[in-house]
């Protein structure tokens, strides 16, 4: 997926007003970033727990990698929780859009919070 402002104002249609995107310069950069007791949640095929079986507290910061080869072993080795989308068998994987909105609609239904 294209990060530029063009593509990302076209995906975001009429909610791009109610988020902020921060870009990053580099991973290590994005790391400095990340809030103090905060817990980096990456979503991946090579996930270590289904997302039916997180708990989610509201300090997580929710990480996809890229459709095609996901994310560095680095990276991986970092997350403090390595997830998957449980799918039916035979299925490849989802994109990461669907991907990303499944995990926001299960952080929020847990937390309790209503639509954006």
């Amino acid at each position: 997926f294209p990060l530029t402002t063009k593509a990302l104002r076209r995906a975001a249609m009429d909610y791009g007003d109610l988020v902020e995107i921060t870009r990053h310069d580099s991973w290590s950069v994005f790391e400095r970033a990340l809030p103090a007791g905060s817990r980096l949640v990456l979503f991946t095929t090579r996930g270590a727990a289904p997302l039916t079986e997180v708990s989610f507290t509201g300090h997580e910061v929710l990480l996809f990698g890229r459709e095609s080869a996901g994310v560095p072993d680095e990276i991986h080795d970092r997350a403090d929780a390595r997830v998957f989308i449980p799918m039916a068998e035979g299925a490849r994987s989802l994109n990461v859009a669907m991907s990303a909105g499944i995990a926001a609609f299960e952080a929020r239904r847990q937390l309790g919070v209503g639509p954006a």
